[in-house]
């Protein structure tokens, strides 16, 4: 029997890869959106629970510190356990945090129930971009991407416009209650996704159970190899990447308070880095590395990381400044504040599924990628323009800008999301998946922090001015930075993808 009959003939028997990309978009939705909603939810919960000023930033914090921190540990996790059971423990246990933190009665019980949604996102994330990596191939694989990409660059404003929504209406703990019944219905299809098994069986010929390529016929791979397969845990490269991870998360979410003259800020960011450096050559000599080196190596990877991590930084400084300018200058209600950036929205899901989706494995990944950033990058110069007192800001300015940074964000995501995890094998797609979604947690950690002190720092400079005028002023100076990073990730993505075997499926 051909490979192409076997393949058509599996897929007509389970008819269900669509599914998976429903329930795997419905789960990143859930983890790129819970990084945004609290933000605008967070005043009403700290009047009702009565936080303090100086805790407060722990219902941000400490989600970001468990879901950066535990990303490595979780793309491994899901190699050894399966993707689509890894999957399934991820999305209930998301849901059964979110109930928790929903229900909490003191700022305790909901900082801990916040670090204990980053757990499972840490797990629920490597282990859907997994699944939808080995389950979709060729054309198919451009549109799975770019519906999953237009899903993450739209989770955020999503996140703005839901948690603005349910604070004013229902109230501040729905923005965590709305969770469960996402995640129980994506749990609900995942059964009907392709297991693991399934998925191999269907590229067998190619691959087989750890990866190795076979021929059609052959027997499953041998119990020693499905044995090392499931070896044990790196545990010595899990601590170094969680501390490293959770040292500069940390470091960038206090240097918004502490500012970056801070002898602790730099204490931790030094600290991180050394952790992240020590689990470099520990990973060099392990014999079951929690992330195979070569998996950062690659070219095109390399790329795909550097721009994802440049376009988060700068990107979630946007959404931030957007909030408040809208909100504190405009005068919007967090409702209004939030449906503006509809647009935004809408143009990533264009730019993903449109452009992106329609185009990947046509065009070079650079003549997307690239394009996007720089998109991205004037959106954002515009707004440099505005004053405190600028006429018809929405059509002149605030619409443009959405539109820009939104087909940029949707032309990014889809092909580096694509790249990521192209041409790994067996374990290794755990940990390219899981080292994806780190960038993007590491991104948008150290654009919020380091554009926010920009943006304190500027406006605390704008000495004579009105409150307004200086509070714009600071917007637009981190609008420029945020720019001239977007200017930059175009320019090292350009360079990374310039060699002719960027396109190579082979890890190197």
């Amino acid at each position: 029997m051909s490979l192409d009959t076997e393949k058509t003939q599996v897929d007509a028997r389970s008819g269900r890869r669509w599914w998976t990309l429903a329930v795997v978009s419905a789960a990143q939705l859930l983890v790129v959106l819970d990084g945004t909603i609290v933000n605008i939810a967070l005043p009403s919960a700290q009047a009702a629970l009565g936080m303090p000023d100086g805790s407060r930033h722990w219902a941000i914090t400490a989600y970001a510190l468990t879901f950066g921190g535990l990303l490595l540990i979780g793309g491994r996790v899901s190699g050894v356990l399966g993707h689509r059971r890894s999957f399934l423990i991820g999305l209930l246990g998301f849901a059964a945090a979110s109930a928790l933190g929903g229900a909490a009665g003191s700022p305790e019980l909901l900082f801990g129930a916040r670090a204990l949604q980053g757990v499972f996102a840490a797990l629920l994330a490597p282990a859907g971009l997994s699944l939808l990596s080995t389950t979709f191939t060729g054309r198919d694989r451009g549109r799975a991407f770019g519906v999953f990409a237009a899903v993450g660059a739209a989770g955020s404003a999503v996140g703005l416009i839901a948690g603005g929504l349910l604070t004013e209406y229902p109230g501040w703990r729905w923005c965590l209650y709305v969770n469960v019944p996402i995640a129980l219905l994506a749990a609900l299809g995942a059964g009907l996704v392709p297991a693991d098994r399934a998925i191999r069986d269907r590229n067998r010929g190619r691959l087989d159970a750890d990866g190795t390529p076979t021929t059609p016929g052959t027997n499953p791979a041998p119990a020693d190899r499905a044995t090392r397969d499931r070896g044990r845990l790196d545990v010595s490269g899990a601590l170094l990447s969680l501390a490293g991870f959770a040292a500069l998360v940390y470091g960038f979410a206090r240097a918004e308070s502490l500012g970056w003259g801070s002898a602790r800020v730099w204490t931790l960011l030094a600290g991180g880095l050394a952790l992240l450096a020590a689990f470099v050559v520990v990973e060099s000599r392990a014999a079951r590395p929690l992330l195979p080196l070569h998996v950062l190596r690659h070219r095109a990877r390399a790329a795909a990381f550097v721009a994802v991590t440049l376009l988060f930084i700068a990107m979630f400084g946007f959404y931030l400044f957007m909030s408040y300018y809208t909100q504190t200058v405009l005068g919007y209600s967090p409702v209004r504040a939030g449906l503006t950036l509809i647009v935004n929205a809408v143009a990533a899901l264009a730019g993903s599924v449109f452009v992106a989706g329609r185009l990947y494995g046509r065009v070079r990944p650079a003549a997307l990628i690239v394009p996007g950033l720089l998109a991205a990058a004037a959106g954002t110069l515009l707004l440099t323009r505005l004053t405190a007192d600028t006429p018809d800001v929405f059509v002149l300015y605030l619409l443009p800008a959405m539109v820009l940074t939104g087909l940029g964000l949707g032309c990014v995501l889809s092909p580096t999301a694509g790249l990521a995890t192209e041409g790994m094998r067996g374990h290794d797609i755990g940990a390219a998946s899981a080292t994806y979604n780190a960038a993007q947690q590491v991104g948008a950690a150290l654009g919020t922090a380091l554009l926010n002190t920009v943006a304190a720092a500027a406006t605390a400079a704008a000495v004579g001015s009105t409150q307004a005028a200086a509070s714009v002023h600071g917007y637009t100076t981190a609008l420029a930075v945020g720019g001239g990073i977007l200017l930059a990730a175009a320019a090292l993505t350009a360079v990374l993808l310039s060699s002719r075997r960027h396109g190579s499926s082979h890890p190197s």
